[in-house]
Parts: structure tokens; sequence; C-alpha cells
């Protein structure tokens, strides 16, 4: 471990409890936004639609109108289980030989496609899929909602039109990617200040914005037209005219055609409890493979996860990477093998329940941080570069290909543990959202932790093949007994890139609800409804 960080600093964030609903994500202002529609009568699906849109807004690095994503949901009435899929898949019109491959080698150290030409697939029109989350929201508006759909977009709306507030988050998430995003104009105009990303003033009076006024035009339009407009009407019609005109692929006919789509969850048995999970081609059926290994090898002691309870988890880790990586994508038979490469994402996650026990765990993604980098310029909707999840190598189950879907490492879960309480659960963090998940559920249905305690348990990651990674808070005799038995490293929680997931998760016992969120996360906060 390389760093310079004190060794004495403590990070604390206490969970909510509540009898209301609680809406826990990785922004407090979104999560507000998520619990204030709960106070006002509405559903789970109420809160999911305002606080995805309000997230699009308010952390347009992760998520937004331009990405997609998965959810699972309780019904608590019906007592019923449901996953809504509106994950990204390739434009029809997709030339694979658009994507000629290049002598240079992988695209990254930790990812290892051979590298395309001018990294087409990776950033700019060229990287952008079909956008799933307007498809997905108004699945689960028209199946759930009570309130009307225009009501659930108005905060968002209001969020664009106060403008991107500045701290030193939105600066480091913007200097990530200011080498791409100066490339396009409609970005770097979004973004940047005179080509360099914004900083907040000294000035206790002092703030920063970056206007978003396009993009409240379009949340505007959207709430008035409905989200059919995004697929069918005007909009869709500038969304794909803006991409062409760049030189991407996505047209009018393939956004028409896109519909997000109901599916039976995986259903996976744990420790007297049933884990629900995303089927296909997210992270589920790898969730459900270390699941399996875990029941079997984990024999959880008195007083919390012990050195052999980490090293369990470590062990059923990478068998599930090791089956997860051996085959992968969208062809007959490997769908529930799901495998992907083990390149890093940016993603936001956040889970709900209501006063009535409805619960939602929702996952959402841009792929990379800012996606494709690249802002539409009539919308102002910063678009996904979905094609970078696809193998630029002809001939293998996940190669690039017109009309394919792409793989994610997304993993939204719901849990009804033995005792029964139930949890709704996910994270951001790429590949190592299982890693996190799997922990999680252990802390809570393995040794009975409520949602405080579970929180701040350290946890490791499992992810990056033979390394095992353990937060420098383990106990002394688990990083011991990991270091003997595994390539292993230490990373701190506050380390950027974070070496581990951010999980956020609400927990229902009884009529009392719970939520909490990752520790470091500096936005990320669980809202209980007044």
């Amino acid at each position: 471990m390389h760093d310079q960080f004190s060794s004495a600093q403590q990070i604390r964030k206490p969970a909510v409890v509540s009898k209301g609903g609680i809406v826990a994500a990785q922004s407090r202002k979104a999560a507000e936004v998520g619990a204030e529609v709960l106070a006002a009568g509405g559903d789970c699906v109420d809160a999911v639609v305002a606080t995805t849109f309000a997230l699009g807004v308010l952390e347009p690095w992760m998520s937004g109108l331009g990405g997609g994503g998965a959810m699972v949901l309780y019904r608590a009435r019906e007592n019923r289980y449901e996953a809504i899929d509106y994950g990204m898949r390739a434009p029809e019109s997709l030339r694979p030989q658009d994507y000629p491959l290049t002598q240079d080698g992988a695209a990254s150290d930790l990812f290892p496609w051979r590298r395309v030409k001018d990294d087409r697939n990776l950033h700019g029109p060229g990287s952008i899929a079909v956008p799933g989350v307007v498809a997905g929201m108004e699945e689960a508006h028209r199946r759930h909602a009570k309130l009307p759909w225009g009501e659930l977009l108005g905060p968002s709306v209001d969020l664009a039109g106060a403008g991107l507030l500045v701290d030193w988050w939105t600066t480091l998430m913007i200097s990530s990617s200011a080498a791409d995003l100066r490339r396009y104009p409609a970005s770097a105009a979004t973004y940047l200040q005179d080509g360099f990303p914004p900083n907040a003033q000294w000035g206790i009076k002092s703030g920063v914005r970056l206007p978003q006024d396009r993009l409240r035009s379009t949340l505007s339009y959207l709430a008035a037209e409905g989200p059919r407009d995004f697929y069918e009407g005007d909009l869709a019609g500038s969304i794909a005219a803006d991409v062409q005109s760049g030189g991407g692929a996505l047209s009018a006919e393939d956004l028409a055609s896109f519909r997000a789509h109901v599916r039976e969850p995986l259903v996976i048995p744990y420790r007297g409890g049933t884990v629900y999970a995303t089927p296909e081609l997210t992270c589920g059926p790898t969730l459900a493979h270390t699941l399996r290994r875990l029941q079997e090898g984990l024999h959880p002691a008195r007083g919390g996860p012990d050195a052999l309870a980490y090293t369990a988890y470590a062990l059923a880790l990478q068998s599930a990477y090791r089956e997860r990586l051996q085959d992968m994508g969208d062809a007959d038979g490997r769908r529930a093998l799901d495998a992907e490469h083990l390149a890093p994402a940016c993603t936001t996650h956040f889970s709900v329940v209501d006063r009535e026990g409805n619960m939602a765990a929702v996952t959402q993604t841009l792929l990379s941080t800012f996606g494709s980098k690249y802002v539409l310029p009539q919308s102002g909707v910063t678009m996904n570069n979905g094609i970078m999840w696809f193998d630029p190598t002809p001939g293998g189950p996940n190669s690039l290909a017109p009309g394919k879907r792409c793989l994610t490492n997304y993993t939204p879960v719901l849990a009804q543990a033995g005792d029964g309480r139930r949890l709704a659960l996910g994270a951001s963090g790429g590949r190592r959202i299982l890693p996190a998940v799997t922990q999680m559920l252990s802390f809570v249905m393995d040794y009975g932790m409520d949602l405080d305690a579970a929180i701040h348990q350290p946890r490791i990651d499992a992810s990056e093949g033979a390394v095992v990674i353990g937060d420098v808070r383990l106990p002394t005799r688990a990083r011991a007994e990991l270091r003997a038995r595994f390539d292993y490293e230490e990373a701190r929680v506050q380390t950027l890139p974070m070496k581990f997931a951010c999980p956020s998760v609400v927990l229902r016992e009884g009529e009392t609800n719970s939520g909490a969120t990752e520790v470091f996360q500096p936005w990320g906060d669980a809202v209980a409804e007044v």
C-alpha cells in the first residue's frame, strides 16, 4: 500500500431508521426528492422515477437519460418480486468494420479488448448504444405508479434550471474525464470552463454553477409529452440526428423499437432465506454462483466475520469470476453465464422502501464516467458508451454486432433473510459491485447485522484476478490470513479511484425501515420521508 493518508481518521455515517419510507442514494439531494414523493403519498415506484431523473441531473457522470439499467421490485400486497430490464443494446445499423483494430495492444491496463482505431468504441458518437433509462421508467410507472408522470419529473426540471453546483466532488469527477470531454464542443461547453474543470470559490457566500438549460428544456418537454417521445417523437428525432451527425450509428428506428422488459428475477436460496437478483446479462447469475460457494464454504462464527469468513468471501468470489470470464456475450446458451471484461465503469445505485413495505433496488449507468463523453448538442443529454462492452475482435460470443444487448456488471438485489427481514441492495463501482453486494448480504443474512453495523463493516474486493484487496480496517488476524493465502493488497475506503464499491441499502423489519449508504461517498445519504 502506497499512500500518504492519515491512519487515525475515522469515517462514520449512521444508518437512518423510520416508520416511514426511506430512499438511500449516492446523492442526498436526489434521495430528498424521492423521500418528498413518498411523503406526498407516492408509491415506492413513484420515488424510483423521481429519484432517477434527479440523479441524472445531479450526478451526470454516473447516469441519466442517455444510460441504461435494471431494477428489482417487491410488491408487498401481492407478496411478489419482479425485475425490469432496460439495459442498452447496439444499434441495428452498427457496422463492425467501422471499428478497425490497431496494433496498440489493449485499450487500458484493465480493458483486455484489442484497441480500436481512434478509440471509437470508447468515446464519441461511435461508442453510443441505444439508451434504456426512460423506457425503464416508463414501464415501472405504467405498472405501479400512483402519481402523474409530469409531476414526478418536476423536481429534476427545477434542479436542472438551478444548474450543476460545483464543489470539490464535482471538480474531481469532471477532472477525471476532462481530457475526453474537451474533444466534443457541446461536452466542453457543458462541463468545462475555458477548457478546464470548474472549481468552487473560497468565499463562503460564493457559488459556482454550470448551466444545464438545454437539459432543463428536454426534461420539461419530456414531462409534458411523456416517455414515448424520447423513442418515437420529436425528441427521438433530435437524438438520432445529433448522434448521426457526429458519425454514430444510432437511428430513429433503433429508438422506436426499444422497450424495457419485465423478467422473472433469479431466485437464489441462501442461508434459510432467499435472494432475488436480475437475470441474464447482468451480474445476477454470477452472484448465484458466489452465494452457492459461500453457503458451502462459510460457517458463520458468533461475533461477526472472522479471518476464515474473509477467506471464504475471497475464494467464493474468485471462483465465480473464473466462471464468469470463461464465456461471455449475448449469444444463445451463454446469457446466463453473463461474463464481461474487467473494464472500470461508473454507475449509480439507489434503494427505496415505502411505508407499505414495497421495495426497489435500482442500478443505472452510462458505463464509463460521463459515458461516451458526448453531450447531444440539441437536447443536452450526456450519452452512454455501451459499445465499449463488446469485444471488437470478431468471432466471439461477445463480439461487436448490430442489435446485440450489452453486458453489465450491475447487481441490484432484493432479499428476505431467514429471520424475516427484507432488504433492497446494490452498489456502484463496475466489477467491484459483486463483492460488495455479496458481503453486505452475508453481513445481514449470515450474521444478523443491522444496517448501521453492516455499512461500517470492512470489506474485501476480489474482482482483479488473483489479487485480493483488503480494507485497512480489517482485523489484524484477517489481514494476516489473507496475506498468507492470496496476492494481497490493502487500500483505504477514501482512495480514489475507489478500490471498493459504494453500496446503498434499505432494510425492513416488521413495520420499521432503515437505510444506509457507503460511508465515504461524500454526497450519499439515506433520507426518510417527513
